[in-house]
């Protein structure tokens, strides 16, 4: 924001804390109120609550947050993938003018490890780094650039040691790790491991690491209180996990620490990483100073999770007519240097490994280990996009043998409600898999680019390329996926909600975090629907409200959003009743719209205001979805709440001299539930099927030998506007899940997990080759007979 916080104050923490607080309220969650005149609620394309802040630039990021007496701080990382620290000497940096404070391993008060689900990633490496750019050190300065000399004049001794990044030579490796290099095994035997089919197919694939790649690097502000405490203001996606690992990590009592949500520039797991919130609390305690970090985008690349790099080998079994009769899988995660959420990605590979069909036998081997490459950790769609990657390569490869249309092979096999995965769970959800992918098959394929040099068409490669019309051969291929919504394995996915209605302004107070989602505008739309208030304002979060659970697997549409419907529905209830009463009626022959608060026979109508008479109400309700149950040591168990599926064609062009690849078109089909915002619901698509585009072609963070190669934006390839194809959203299956709030279902992972699967399926039928790696790389294209 640029601006001095407590011009004309003290400059202490008290002003920075109040003037950050009344930022973050005014400019986050009090956006104008929706004009009268526009339908509003469930079902309708309400405008996102913070769009116009954005678009006028004037949304406040992490990045742009400011306190009278700023730190600047910046992190040490390891350059090296795995060695042993010798010794660490920090007092030429701390000695250098303008620097406050250095912290190394030795001052971090409490646990000196942490991690969501376990926890053995170190605050600071002391005895060994175990991945390129783990931290080491941290530094407090009053500018950012000294505070980057002081952190490049720490000296480090190091024994380089030899990483380990292959991750079939974990398991015979050396421990890279206490807990040993291998952090979760799952065996799935499902059916009669000795059956076998008539015809049978066998495929390896490899999955590459894909990176979030986050519109805005990691940044936060850390703001000592004078109970002892800290205040860290950061884009936070799981507030109140954050300020429990933090308050560990500081030995501190967590009503000590408080995180407050800023404005979170997307997230897609990278957000779950403590390394910027860990580091800043310890400086701003240790300094007694507000404290600011802002990543570079390479330490963005370095530090947060990426998807994992995954080694599937298949083998399918089916009959002459194309059944499946058994499907056999091994699966091995590359986890990178500490466990994350890697034994939640294999479960859902592990579970998912044969995709949305009816698979009789099954029996997967899945792994996830210790390596020394980047750290891996939870990406919209984790576990289930690598399989799906796998699986339809292998429906391609069959229907190649038996001479079946794919479309037609995938429609004889296609799974429905009231199968059974090799879980051994009942699909109890609405499966409409069949109708998704007859959707997009008979779906009028595009134009055929006209064979005219006067006519410009844009060539693989664009139109200014070395590419050839004459080289160019067309591809139509198809995915069909399948993601699990909320946590698994017994997570207890519960969220609390509390709305408060005073005057004509409604508010909301639930700690989900808006990460792009469109959870915020969600809420207005569902206390516009149940209490007919135009005015409706999404308080700013912070862990001072109840818990509501990590923003991932579009639970806060369910559980979040299932809280607050909860509370709105009994505020109407202690709204109604008494005028109910007055006139000798029941609540439901009530109705409210538009602020009105009217009876069926019209014989009752007044405001909702004149109702109030001044009064102010407020509910607090929960949600919490049934639960789910882990995997037994035969993969066995009832593991998710629900499932989303998705089917996918994609129209390809490719030049088979050169192996370039331009995605024409993807058609989607896609099992929604019930549509809440239209607008939001196709903006979440298109993004997750571009998301899968650069998987698909362009997306791999390199490394050699465990070191990252250009972790920059021009080293990773994202897909530009100039890459994404048409995207034509077929349907939108509204089936309602009975179990969820709204009966909707999770939107944004699922077209993640099948377009790159859809688009390796066309390349394939452009070329002939079995393209069985993701991002296709060029000489995979390239087609094995002559032009």
């Amino acid at each position: 924001m640029g601006g001095s916080a407590g011009a004309g104050g003290s400059g202490g923490p008290d002003d920075v804390t109040g003037v950050l607080g009344a930022l973050v309220t005014s400019s986050v969650t009090a956006p104008a109120p929706v004009p009268d005149g526009p339908p509003q609620g469930i079902g309708v394309s309400v405008p996102a609550a913070d769009a116009g802040a954005k678009t006028q630039g004037t949304f406040p990021y992490a990045a742009d947050l400011w306190a009278e007496g700023l730190l600047w701080a910046a992190v040490l990382r390891s350059p090296h993938p795995h060695a042993r620290i010798v010794s660490i000497d920090t007092a030429t940096a701390a000695a250098m003018p303008g620097v406050h404070a250095v912290v190394t391993h030795a001052d971090v008060p409490g646990d000196a490890a942490h991690g969501r689900r376990v926890t053995d990633r170190p605050v600071f490496a002391s005895d060994v780094v175990r991945h390129h750019g783990e931290p080491i050190a941290a530094v407090a300065a009053d500018h950012p650039d000294t505070a980057r000399l002081a952190a490049a004049a720490i000296a480090v001794e190091y024994e380089v040691l030899e990483p380990v990044t292959d991750p079939e030579l974990a398991f015979s490796a050396e421990p890279l790790h206490p807990d040993g290099n291998l952090i979760r095994h799952i065996p799935l035997r499902f059916g009669d491991p000795e059956i076998t089919g008539e015809v049978v197919v066998e495929g390896l694939y490899r999955i590459g690491r894909q990176d979030p790649a986050p519109i805005g690097a990691e940044a936060g502000l850390a703001v000592p209180r004078p109970d002892g405490g800290v205040e860290i203001y950061c884009a936070s996606t799981d507030p109140h996990a954050d300020r429990d690992l933090a308050a560990a990590c500081f030995a501190l009592e967590p009503e000590r620490v408080k995180i407050v949500v800023t404005g979170v520039p997307g997230a897609m797991g990278d957000r779950e990483d403590s390394g910027v919130q860990l580091p800043l609390g310890l400086l701003a305690l240790r300094t007694g100073h507000p404290v600011k970090l802002a990543a570079t985008r390479e330490e963005s690349f370095l530090s947060h999770a990426h998807r994992h790099p995954t080694l599937l080998r298949y083998r399918h079994h089916a009959d002459a007519e194309g059944k499946l009769v058994k499907v056999e899988a091994q699966i091995l995660m590359d986890a990178g240097a500490y466990a994350d959420s890697s034994s939640d990605a294999l479960a859902a590979a592990v579970a998912f490994a044969c995709g949305p069909y009816v698979v009789p036998h099954a029996f997967v081997e899945g792994w996830a280990v210790r390596t020394n490459n980047p750290p891996s950790g939870h990406v919209r769609g984790e576990g289930a996009m690598q399989v799906c990657a796998a699986y339809e390569g292998q429906m391609d490869k069959l229907a190649a043998r038996l001479g079946i249309d794919p479309a037609e092979l995938r429609m004889r096999n296609i799974m429905a409600t009231g199968d059974i995965l090799p879980t051994g769970q009942t699909v109890t959800c609405p499966a409409p898999v069949a109708e998704l992918l007859a959707a997009v098959r008979d779906f009028p394929l595009p134009a055929l680019p006209k064979d005219d040099p006067e006519e410009e068409w844009l060539l693989p490669g664009g139109l200014e390329g070395a590419g050839e019309p004459g080289a160019v051969r067309r591809g139509v291929g198809y995915g069909v996926g399948m993601v699990h919504m909320l946590g698994a394995e017994g997570a207890d996915e519960v969220s609390t909600a509390t709305v408060k209605v005073s005057g004509s302004v409604a508010t909301v107070i639930c700690a989900a975090v808006e990460t792009g989602q469109g959870f915020s505008t969600l809420a207005r739309q569902i206390v516009q629907e149940v209490l007919g208030i135009t005015d409706v304002y999404v308080a700013p979060v912070d862990t001072d409200q109840p818990p509501c659970g990590p923003a991932a697997h579009g639970r806060h549409t369910w559980v979040s959003g299932g809280a607050v419907e909860r509370a709105a529905r009994m505020v109407r209830t202690q709204l109604l009743q008494p005028l109910a009463a007055q006139f000798g009626m029941s609540t439901e022959l009530l109705t409210i719209a538009d602020g009105k608060i009217t009876s069926y026979d019209g014989v009752l109508s007044t405001t909702v205001a004149e109702a109030l008479d001044g009064k102010e109400l407020w509910a607090t309700a929960q949600c919490r979805p049934h639960p789910t149950e882990p995997l037994d040591e035969t993969g066995q168990g009832d593991a998710f709440v629900g499932i989303a599926f998705c089917a996918v064609r994609a129209v390809v062009d490719v030049d088979v001299e050169l192996g370039s690849v331009r995605v024409v078109e993807m058609a989607v089909a896609q099992d929604v539930g019930r549509v809440l915002n239209p607008a939001q619901a196709h903006a979440r698509i298109e993004a997750g099927l571009t998301q899968g585009l650069g998987a698909a072609l362009t997306e791999n963070l390199r490394t050699s030998s465990g070191q990252v190669r250009r972790p920059d934006l021009g080293g990773y390839a994202l897909p530009t506007s100039l890459d994404a194809p048409d995207i034509r959203i077929v349907k939108l299956v509204e089936e309602r899940d009975v179990v969820a709030p709204f009966g909707a279902k999770a939107i944004s992972a699922v077209p993640v997990v099948t377009s790159p699967a859809a688009i390796a399926s066309a390349v394939r039928a452009a070329t002939g080759r079995p393209v069985n790696r993701l991002p296709i790389r060029p000489q995979a294209a390239v087609a094995t007979t002559g032009v």
